[in-house]
């Protein structure tokens, strides 16, 4: 038998939601899939021991991730760098050079909110 709960949470701003995602995710990676792979062990599932195990590198990254988006928020980075960059429009594709991108995609008007710095990582 399976049980379990997990809580919602309350919304509140960007830089709160972000910090209580970033201390949930730790949460997960140091406590609760450790504990999960724990049981699977001790129950003669040492396959899905191991996939918690595994999760938890995973719930780790999201915790980084979170972090440094917080840290881009507190710092007025999010849409602005220190030197120019390539930003990407995910509505259009549109790639614009710049230390931030414009207000409205030039090619499909687009609100700032839809760019993000390109990734060529293919």
């Amino acid at each position: 038998e399976i049980t379990a709960e997990y809580p919602a949470g309350v919304i509140g701003t960007t830089e709160e939601n972000l910090l209580a995602a970033a201390e949930g995710e730790k949460m997960e990676w140091g406590t609760l899939y450790p504990d999960f792979g724990k049981t699977a062990e001790e129950e003669g599932f040492p396959n899905i021991a191991n996939s918690f195990k595994n999760i938890a590198k995973v719930e780790s990254q999201h915790e980084k991730r979170y972090r440094k988006l917080l840290e881009n928020v507190k710092e007025n980075k999010v849409f602005k760098r220190d030197k120019p960059m390539n930003w990407k429009c995910r509505n259009c594709g549109f790639i614009y050079e710049g230390i931030e991108p414009p207000q409205n995609c030039p090619a499909c008007q687009h609100p700032q909110s839809y760019y993000e710095l390109l990734a060529e990582n293919y």
